[in-house]
């Protein structure tokens, strides 16, 4: 999970403008043990990245690299 003392948007400070849906590591730190994603109040994503948090994770779940759920 990112660091929640640092309450700046993760992908601004790295200048990541964009995601790569392959790139499971990173969606990780984005969604919760049961798959579902995180918050922005917990990620600390600016509305822009959080957006594209959410567009890459769910292309991601289509073609099965990241669960839809876990149990």
């Amino acid at each position: 999970m990112i660091n929640s003392k640092d309450k700046n948007c993760y992908l601004c400070e790295n200048d990541m403008d964009k995601l790569d849906y392959k790139d499971t590591n990173l969606l990780q730190k984005f969604i919760t043990p049961q798959g579902k994603i995180r918050p922005p109040r917990k990620t600390f994503l600016c509305s822009k990245h959080q957006r594209l948090v959410a567009k890459t994770v769910k292309r991601a779940r289509v073609i099965a690299l990241l669960p839809y759920v876990r149990t």
